[in-house]
């Protein structure tokens, strides 16, 4: 049994759905990130998963139990929002010790004054300030406890935040864009941090984000949302390289993965450059397709050498890497290659360039965005005699 899953979650808002029969597990200690691009539906799964909001269909089970008409307070759920939502007026400290303020003390407990001098209340006060320096102590930030909120730092504020969160030993983590207040470098370092403190935790974590270098270098699974529907759901390295429909190709990757309409010829095949794949489905020719191919897959060669003539328009360098974007003039496409700088010694802008591409890395779609498998062709265009590999 899964620690944590969705089962067909449907929500409308005035007409518009924008939550399309999500479903999904997690089990136990697993983080999975979930991204896609603005006003796909991410954060508005992440709130009903909460409870913030309902859906309007679907079950949230957790533990082996629906969760679905439980108060967001019922749900042993801890979220750590994109402006870590700190009370400014309380101390890191009081702020960490809220949830089990909440939770443990009775109304007048909670009373400054007063639930100092009600004994019972009293010792539960004592437990909770030893969890919250237990707590602060693990990510380094009991010399933080007596500062405010307009006192610290964005990295700071944000792991007086997930302190906040984990502190209650939730059942299921839920974050959502919790870096993106951070500048690049803080961020970065911030990563690792998280991914720490997850699986010190050792409970399912639903994490929400834009910024798809963080899923993929963060999760156990990404979970790629486009237009309110779950495309795919799989591990960073398969969902990359292996992406069952062309929206995932395209929101994943930088640059973008490299697109090429053509159709299946009279053969039932579908070229690319020198490279001729089939179809493992046979289609009649002229059937539109789309092949795909990511940046770091093309190679550049001298002018004659490969099988895509084209000529140089600009380079970007980055560093340990360098974007060149080339032109197609019989096709009237844009071509990105990914190459080091070594490789880029001498290129310039307007250089005629052949490209060849790496033949396994060569994907196709149909009409409809669905992959298709296929495999790389021989001189000989008959099934199944036409294929190795």
């Amino acid at each position: 049994m899964s620690a944590f899953s969705l089962r067909d979650v449907n929500k409308s808002y005035g007409g518009n759905s924008i939550l399309k029969g999500v479903s999904l597990k997690a089990e136990a200690g697993e983080f999975i990130a979930l991204v896609g691009p603005s006003g796909c539906g991410k954060s508005t799964l992440l709130r009903i998963v909460a409870g913030l909001d309902h859906a309007d269909r679907g079950e949230i089970i957790i533990g082996g139990e629906d969760v679905s008409s439980r108060a967001a307070g019922d749900r042993n759920i801890a979220m750590v929002f994109q402006s870590y939502a700190l009370y400014p007026h309380l101390t890191a400290g009081q702020n960490i010790a809220v949830p089990l303020a909440m939770r443990r003390l009775s109304t007048a407990g909670r009373l400054p004054v007063i639930g100092g001098l009600l004994p019972e209340q009293r010792k539960i006060r004592a437990e909770i300030q030893r969890q919250v320096q237990t707590m602060a102590t693990s990510l380094k930030i009991d010399h933080l406890l007596d500062r405010k909120p307009g006192q610290m730092s964005g990295g700071q504020r944000q792991r007086v935040a997930l302190a906040r969160a984990m502190v209650r030993h939730p059942s299921v983590f839920l974050m959502d864009e919790p870096l993106s207040n951070l500048d690049a470098n803080l961020r970065v370092h911030a990563r690792g941090e998280i991914v720490e403190l997850h699986r010190r935790a050792g409970v399912p974590t639903l994490y929400v984000t834009h910024d798809q270098s963080e899923a993929l270098s963060m999760a156990d699974r990404v979970a790629v949302m486009i237009g309110g529907r779950l495309l795919q759901l799989d591990s960073p390295r398969q969902i990359y390289d292996e992406p069952v429909h062309l929206e995932v190709a395209k929101f994943l990757g930088q640059p973008r993965i490299n697109l090429l309409p053509t159709v299946v010829d009279d053969k039932g095949l579908v070229q690319a450059g020198d490279v001729r794949l089939l179809p493992r489905a046979p289609f009649r020719p002229t059937t539109p397709v789309t092949v795909a191919f990511r940046p770091e897959f093309v190679h550049l060669r001298r002018a004659g050498e490969g099988s895509l003539p084209a000529r140089v328009e600009r380079l970007e360098f980055l560093g340990s890497e360098v974007i060149v974007f080339t032109r197609l003039a019989a096709l009237d496409a844009t071509i990105v290659a990914k190459i080091t700088p070594a490789e880029a010694i001498g290129l310039s802008a307007s250089q005629p360039v052949d490209l060849k591409l790496d033949p396994s890395a060569i994907l196709i779609f149909d009409d409809k965005g669905d992959r298709l498998l296929a495999d790389i062709a021989t001189v000989s265009a008959k099934r199944p005699e036409a294929m190795h590999g």
